[in-house]
Order: structure tokens, then sequence, then C-alpha cells
């Protein structure tokens, strides 16, 4: 496999923001790889990785391999009492992700979390009531949208009117199950809150992104154990449909079939549909035709047309994120539209009915 979703980490494509000890950032809870993507990002844009805890000292001495400027912290409360600090980096298990993303809050410091940011409404709640408390972020990683420059260009596309309004996003989003890689809390349903609470919530946020939403309703969700029946805990489709408050409408799967064949860990697919053309978007593979992932087609009423965009786009939202952490403003994401998505994905999980 070229990738692992579990362990994506994207380099390079970051524009450094600030000079070595202007901002200093620390990760801990290393309980999903994604916490090197999120690193990656965040240095590269000019942050000073000064700590790394887990419990785990495997963890730890894994993650110094790759980020050999970290030091390996005693505790978790020796990176929260350190002034110095502005910003801490996790991926916990997803059901302790609410509760630590409040602890660091209430620290004094911003948080940024992987998805999904929560497992339960009442998490979401604490979290929104902290930062109104504290003024801190409670920042999250959706990084299929984030940190895949085809989702990126795409974004740059819709905001040119290249096909006019938003009127419809679809978000396919296979993934490889590869059972033995992953940890015992992965197959716990309190622990990794449903497949469309977890992988889910990417997918609900680039609709609210690409159509221009700040709220939505869940129409109806499902989800399903076809093939892992070995883990009855572990939901290996789901699927669901909202419609946002301007209108616009989306639909989204998300599934652990991948097919060990493929090539790569999932042929993530999003299709646009506009007012005055249509997107699609392969962002892993061409399935048969080119490994090479972030590629985009798009349709409109001047002509059709394909780029392939990898390694010409880059990712902004890492500079633009430390600056908004310095500056105190949302121009890499608002507080709203991360907590919007996360709250759309519990109740899609929440309503979701159970297919046998």
């Amino acid at each position: 496999m070229k990738k692992d979703g579990m362990n994506y980490a994207p380099k390079g494509g970051v524009n450094r923001v600030v000079e070595e000890g202007e901002f200093v950032i620390a990760a801990m809870a290393l309980d999903h790889g994604h916490i090197y993507g999120m690193c990656n990002g965040l240095v590269e844009a000019g942050a000073t990785l000064k700590y790394v805890y887990d419990p785990d000292p495997a963890k730890v001495r894994k993650f110094i391999e790759s980020f050999p400027e970290a030091q390996a912290a005693d505790s978790v409360e020796q990176i929260l009492k350190d002034d110095e600090i502005k910003l801490v980096a996790a991926a916990a298990i997803p059901s302790e992700r609410g509760p630590l993303g409040v602890r660091v809050m209430e620290s004094g410091k911003d948080y940024f979390t992987d998805k999904t940011p929560f497992t339960t409404l009442e998490q979401l709640e604490a979290a929104k009531e902290t930062v109104e408390k504290t003024g801190k972020k409670y920042m999250v990683y959706y990084s299929e949208r984030l940190h895949v420059e085809s989702a990126v260009y795409v974004g740059n596309l819709i905001k040119e009117g290249a096909i006019g309004r938003v009127l419809q996003v679809s978000n396919l989003a296979p993934h490889l199950l590869n059972a033995p890689s992953r940890p015992e809390w992965f197959f716990q349903k309190e622990k990794y809150g449903g497949i469309l609470c977890d992988i889910g919530s990417h997918q609900i946020e680039q609709f609210l992104y690409y159509s221009g939403n700040t709220d939505a309703e869940v129409v109806r969700s499902q989800v399903a154990n076809y093939t892992a029946k070995e883990y009855p805990e572990l939901e290996d489709f789901g699927d669901c449909m909202i419609v946002g408050a301007n209108g616009a409408t989306h639909y989204f799967r998300v599934d652990w079939l991948t097919p060990a064949g493929l090539g790569v860990w999932g042929d993530g697919r999003t299709f646009i549909l506009g007012s005055e053309g249509y997107i699609e978007v392969r962002k892993y593979i061409d399935i048969a035709r080119d490994d090479e992932g972030d590629q985009v087609y798009l349709s409109n009423n001047e002509g059709t047309y394909h780029y392939s965009v990898k390694g010409k786009v880059g990712f902004p939202f890492f500079g633009e994120f430390i600056l908004d952490c310095i500056n105190r403003t949302e121009n890499a994401m608002t507080q709203a539209h991360a907590f919007k998505t996360a709250e759309l994905c519990l109740i899609a999980q929440k309503q979701a009915v159970r297919l046998e």
C-alpha cells in the first residue's frame, strides 16, 4: 500500500510563517498516526516542537525518530505548566479527545486534535463552554480536506465561481481495514464513536465548506457490519443524507471495505454539482489509470478540464492556523465550523439505523 490511512502524514507544501522559537508547541497522546501529519504541517509552517508525551515509551521513541528536536516530557502536567508552549497537538483515543481538550484549554493553551474531535454531544458542549470561558481554540485536523492538495484546489475553484452555486456534494470515502494493524480501541464502539462519527466527520466538514453552509440537518443515516463479524462492535459501512441551511444537499458513504489489491488505502472521491458545472476529485488514486492521486476533473460552460495538482497547491491551513493562534483570528477555520461539523457527525451517528 502506498499509504496507510492510520499513518497518513504528508510532507511539504507548507509555507513558513514564523521563525524558530516564535510559536512553541508540544505533542501528546500518540494513539493515532495522524499526529505525524498534524505535526509535519505545523513544524513546516515554522512551529517549534519542544516536547512530546505519551505513557507508552515506545510511541515516544518512534515519534522522536521523526521529530528529533522534541524532548520527551515526563508527564502531561509538565507540558501544561510550561508557559512557553502555546499549542498542544494530540491524537488521543477518540473518546478521550474532548476531555483532554478541555484540560489543555483550561491550562491556557490552544488545542489541535485529530478527527473525530468528540464521541458524545456532552463532550462537545463541555468544549464549547471551555472555549467561551478561556478564549482558547479547539481546532480539528480534518485531514481529508486540509491535507489533500486536490481538495484544497477544488475549494479555490469553487471560490472563483468555476461551477456557480454549489447544489450538491457527494463523498465516497472507502478505507482499508487491515485489522491486524489496528489497536484494541479501534474495535470498541464506546472508544471510537462509530463510523459516521469517526471518518464521517471528514465528509461533513467538506460539505459545509464547499457549499458555504454554517448549519445543516441530518435527514437519514445508516450503519452496518457487513463483513467483520469477528468484531461485533465495529461498523464497516455507513452512509448519510444531509440538507444544508441554504438548500444544498449532501450524501456520503464511508466504509472499511477497500480491497487489498487496490494499491492505496482508499479510493476517495468527491463529486460536486454546481448550477453551472460539476467537479470530480480523485484524491488518492485514479484507479487502473494512474497511481498518482490529486486528480481533478471539471466541466462547466466554458469547457471540460483535467488538472493533476499533486505538488502544485500546498497546504495553507497550517500557516494560517498558527497565525490565527498568534493574532486570535479565524482565517484557517472558524471555531463554529469545527464544532458544527462535530455536532452533525454525532447526530448522524446517534440517529443511524442499524442495517442487518
